[in-house]
């Protein structure tokens, strides 16, 4: 989703600040897809009566596991590398503005589109706007608008950012040493499948819904941290077994997706639960959300340690990397473009034509998201420090006296 890697910036010790993981593109750009078929699909009920196919079409929001890995990996691995360089980890004010620059501009685009053009939205008030507008759908209430229903996601990336900062210190007091940092891992893992148990019954007694809340879905950013940990001692030269191992399960990227795509097939028996939006018990929950925890890690691990050859060679092709670029637009506005499909096509919500209605949302939303990407993401990634440095400028500038004639 939202995380971009910046230009490698190599140490001396042949650990990189900030290398560059092209495949990544790529595979952020399948996490997208993903989540806008199984959207479609939903929309235009292919889930029923398409037997396993259709509980597939379902299980393809695992799309967003590997948008969390993501995350996890890329924004922990630049702490991960400073605090083995002993270097200081960023400032919290460029992060901060790196990451709201980076998610709000689109998103509020994408607000103000399914508030105006998607039906079912007409009742709301300027108080329903600004609680969206602030990523606080998920947390106020059981249901969230029309054509941003899939956001609480967004707010639980939000959220790791939020308090990514403080994990990576509590990583850094331990010295970065294995031990800890499992430790650490272990305790995001055990608090995840815990919220996983007792949301259910905390959902009646709050206002929003926790089980669209960053606790359960800790498990997720995990292993991207993990994974994040593994590739920076990998770069330092570390012969740990774990960390071979590792390495040599990422440079076999058929091994990878095969194992992910049969842990997906398990997804889709009734183990991991129903397929439609009935609530599924606790070790439903578990289950699937454990399954995805691998789809998304082994995923992710083929790109982190990608070698030469075909299946580089096919992922870093430049229209497919492009695809990743645009695939955070494509993530924020597909949904109400979907509703788009279904008026232009004059076809009902719920009565096939799947495939016809999905090439319509695919078409327009990567037309859009081209649109978006240029005109709305571009400009905001480009004003990453120029509002601190004018501030920081007009501060050194300001004498005493102009401060006092404007008290």
């Amino acid at each position: 989703m939202p995380t971009r890697e910046s230009p490698a910036r190599t140490a001396p010790t042949g650990v990189e600040i900030s290398p560059q993981f092209p495949v990544l593109d790529t595979l952020r750009a399948v996490g997208a897809i993903a989540v806008l078929t199984t959207h479609t699909a939903f929309q235009t009920g292919e889930y029923l009566g398409n037997g396993l196919g259709g509980t597939l079409l379902a299980r393809l929001d695992v799309g967003v596991a590997i948008f969390f890995v993501l995350s996890g990996f890329l924004l922990s691995r630049s702490y991960l590398a400073r605090l083995a360089l002993d270097l200081p980890a960023p400032e919290l004010g460029t992060y901060y503005e790196k990451r709201a620059l980076r998610i709000l501009p689109v998103y509020a685009v994408a607000v103000v589109a399914a508030y105006l053009f998607v039906d079912g939205n007409e009742g709301a008030d300027p108080i329903d706007w600004l609680v969206s507008l602030a990523l606080l759908d998920s947390f106020v209430d059981k249901s969230l608008p029309f054509g941003l229903t899939h956001m609480w996601s967004l707010a639980v990336e939000a959220s790791f950012y939020l308090v990514l900062p403080a994990l990576m210190w509590a990583v850094g007091r331990g010295g970065v040493r294995a031990r800890w940092l499992a430790l650490l891992l272990v305790l995001m893992g055990v608090g995840n499948l815990a919220w996983l148990t007792v949301a259910p019954s905390l959902d009646a007694h709050v206002a929003g819904s926790p089980g669209l809340w960053l606790p359960a879905y800790l498990t997720w950013f995990a292993t991207g941290i993990g994974l994040a940990f593994v590739h920076v001692q990998h770069q330092r030269g570390s012969r740990s077994r774990v960390v071979g191992h590792v390495v040599a399960l990422g440079s076999q990227p058929g091994v990878c997706w095969a194992l992910a795509a049969g842990l997906l097939l398990v997804a889709a028996t009734p183990l991991a639960g129903p397929t439609l939006l009935e609530a599924p018990t606790v070790t439903e929950s578990i289950t699937k959300h454990l399954l995805y925890t691998l789809v998304g890690t082994l995923l992710v691990l083929s790109g982190v340690f990608a070698v030469p050859g075909a299946y580089r060679r096919v992922m870093v092709w430049q229209p497919l990397r492009h695809l990743g670029h645009i695939s955070y637009s494509i993530f924020c506005i597909h949904l109400a473009l979907l509703a788009a499909a279904f008026e232009l096509t004059g076809i009902e919500v719920f009565t096939g034509h799947g495939l016809r209605i999905w090439l319509t949302t695919l078409a327009l939303s990567l037309v859009v998201s081209e649109v978006l990407y240029r005109v709305v993401e571009l400009p905001a990634l480009r004003l990453k420090g120029k509002l601190r440095r004018r501030e920081s400028a007009a501060t050194r500038t300001s004498s005493p006296d102009t401060t006092a004639t404007t008290r």
